[in-house]
Formats: C-alpha cells, structure tokens, sequence
C-alpha cells in the first residue's frame, strides 16, 4: 500500500483480465482484502466500500483513495454491468466519508504503450 500527496493510503483496484460480474467480485475480495461474509453481489459491495471498518488500518483516520485499473476490457465486454459497477463506487464515494474511487489506466499493464519517437 501506498499513500498519496495528501497522505491517503491508495489501494489499486486490479481488474486486469476480468470480464464479468463474478471476476470483478473476486477481484474485490482480493484486492480489497474484503471480510469473508462479503456477498460478491452489488449491494454488498457498494455497503463494504463505504464501510470504513473494512478499510486498511488507518486509512480511516487519514483518508482512502480507491484506484481501479484494468478496467476497459471489462467495461467493452460488458457494458451494462459496467455501468452498475461504476454508480456503486460513485455511490461509495459520496457514502463514505474519507472515501475517494478514481478510474486508473483502462488497459493491461502488460501492455507497453505505443510511443512516438
């Protein structure tokens, strides 16, 4: 874990090869180091987001910056559960007091970036 230029503690949200709701959930389980009750349903989700007891140790007192990465090949191959997955993290921002979700790099971080030059 990392912290921010504000001194938030970041935790990335992989998502790298996920292409489903089932993939995403377990990313979250992983990623989020989420309590074993989690439901992997969305409504789970977005009450583990805004519940700060499941945040890293500290991140209450000094603030918690959710980057999701890897996102785009979820998002094109499904569009609607996208859609959903983004109003449940905005829905966590605006919830959480502390919370703040940001879309990182869309695509795989095996992928090298085609430069000029």
């Amino acid at each position: 874990m990392i912290e921010d230029f504000a001194g938030r503690l970041v935790v990335t949200l992989d998502l790298d090869g996920v292409t489903d709701k089932a993939g995403l959930m377990d990313r979250c389980a992983r990623d989020l180091a989420l309590p074993d009750w989690f439901g992997r349903n969305w409504d789970a989700l977005a009450d583990s987001l805004a519940d700060p007891s499941v945040w890293p140790e500290g991140s209450v007192e000094r603030g918690l910056v959710l980057v999701v990465r890897g996102w785009r090949e979820y998002a094109e191959a499904r569009p609607g559960e996208w859609a959903v997955a983004e109003e449940v993290f905005a829905e966590a921002t605006d919830r959480g007091p502390g919370l703040f979700v940001t879309l990182g790099p869309g695509g795989s971080s095996k992928e090298v970036a085609d430069q000029p030059g």
